[in-house]
């Protein structure tokens, strides 16, 4: 599996690596993500110094993630994308970039051709700037397995995964076979293994069939297959410190997880996901630990062309992890406006917290591990 180190941890891991050999540098000892220490021309090890073992693993320590929801780039969106991808988030990029990793669900085609799907009431696509964007406001890997990801079909995908070559953006739950769509997108973090799987459990009866990977066709990774998917998560548990799994579940407008997220939920935890997060819902739903997974039900709208009261609603969740144990969680509450999200404070802040924290309600998760 490819390993991908987030621009956050870039310099990061230069100056772990000058530690390594025991260099003395005190700039590369005191930079930051995002800010870059001089070097003097010569480094000398220190005598007293002992020998760095070059096999020795990283120290692993914890690490955050923060998760949005749907994202698509249609109607005022597709304004602001062409206008400026570098900016088409709005101000939502500060909690996002602010992770040590970042994930949204890409709910759209990748292309500007195409067919659109027969019969299908909507059919959201995007070029290729959609991946600058995603990227540009700190995001660091996106799923496409959803209802909207081959709304393009068989030609679509072909583009969509053209561009995601060209970029080089992480994309997981797609892909030409079955094989590249269930597989993981795998990176370090602070020393933590973590491996990335996204599938959809809704798609459109008519389309299931086409829009499903197997072994000859392209597609979708479907958590309708389970057996494939918790097969993937079984691999992927061996050579991981965590295993994430981002679906795309629920019931439209619906305010509890329904029968089939519940059913799945505490399987995926059982064959070693650690952490499970999704949407689809278009509304926010409750989160909390399943025994000692992390399991959200519903991310809700986030970059999205319409919104109203409820489905305005939205946010970051950001997990703080340290291999398998989410050492707690954070929502940061904010409103659709102008189809981004922007942060909500103050005392206006606090309400929305307390209605996010009160979904849990129906769920069956807990506030803290058991």
């Amino acid at each position: 599996m490819d390993t991908y180190i987030p621009r956050r941890l870039a310099v990061a891991a230069v100056a772990s690596a000058f530690a390594l050999i025991g260099t003395a540098c005190s700039a590369a000892e005191s930079a930051t993500p995002g800010s870059a220490g001089s070097t003097p021309d010569v480094v000398e090890k220190p005598a007293s110094s002992p020998a760095a073992d070059p096999t020795a693993e990283p120290e692993r320590g914890p690490y955050t993630i923060s998760f949005g929801g749907d994202v698509h780039f249609e109607g005022v969106l597709r304004t602001r994308l062409n206008a400026n991808p570098r900016t088409a988030l709005g101000p939502i990029a500060k909690v996002l970039g602010a992770a040590d990793l970042a994930m949204v669900n890409l709910e759209t085609a990748i292309t500007t051709g195409g067919t659109p799907a027969p019969g299908k009431q909507y059919t959201f696509r995007a070029p290729a700037s959609a991946l600058t964007a995603l990227r540009a406001a700190g995001v660091d890997v996106a799923s496409m397995a959803n209802n909207h990801g081959m709304d393009y079909m068989q030609s679509g995908l072909t583009d969509t995964l053209a561009a995601i070559k060209r970029s080089k953006f992480p994309v997981v739950g797609i892909g030409r076979n079955a094989d590249e769509a269930y597989k993981p997108w795998r990176t370090t973090v602070n020393g933590n293994r973590v491996a990335i799987i996204g599938a959809t459990q809704v798609l459109d009866s008519e389309f299931i069939q086409a829009w499903t990977a197997t072994d000859r066709q392209g597609g979708l990774a479907s958590a309708k297959n389970e057996a494939r998917l918790l097969q993937e998560v079984r691999r992927a548990r061996r050579n991981s410190d965590t295993v994430i799994v981002h679906l795309h579940w629920g019931t439209e407008l619906q305010k509890c997880p329904n029968e089939a997220q519940r059913a799945l939920a505490p399987k995926l935890v059982a064959a070693g996901a650690d952490v499970v997060v999704g949407g689809h819902a278009h509304i926010l739903l409750g989160s909390g630990y399943l025994g000692k997974g992390y399991v959200n039900y519903g991310m809700g709208n986030f970059v999205f062309y319409n919104w109203g009261p409820e489905t305005g609603r939205t946010g970051v969740l950001t997990l703080t992890i340290n291999g398998r144990r989410v050492l707690k969680d954070r929502w940061t509450p904010a409103t659709i406006q102008g189809g981004v999200p922007v942060p909500v404070t103050g005392t206006s802040g606090q309400q929305a917290l307390a209605s996010w924290k009160s979904l849990r309600g129906c769920t069956g998760l807990t506030p803290r591990p058991s």
